[in-house]
């Protein structure tokens, strides 16, 4: 029992690494890495927020969380205004 939730812990943390590395990219930079990420994110210096956010709520509210998830979806949808 206590291997399993090692390992989920592990790669829980891997995740919210990752996460945190490409909102990071994509808030100071203005761009995401990655054929897909670029194709499919609109706006990626609000997505990159989302993502920060995402992590940081995670592991502190659950509200800051969903603040997250909404900039996600923002990022994902809205095209920038001219």
């Amino acid at each position: 029992m206590g291997v399993i939730m090692l390992v989920a812990a592990g790669v829980l943390f891997t995740l919210a690494l990752a996460c945190a590395v490409l909102g990071i990219h994509g808030l100071a930079l203005g761009r995401l890495p990655g054929m897909w990420l670029q194709r499919h994110v609109k706006q990626p210096r609000v997505w990159g927020a989302g993502a920060l956010l995402l992590v940081v709520g995670a592991f502190w509210s659950a509200t800051i969380a969903v603040i997250g998830i909404g900039l996600l979806a923002i990022g994902h949808v809205r095209t920038p205004a001219s």
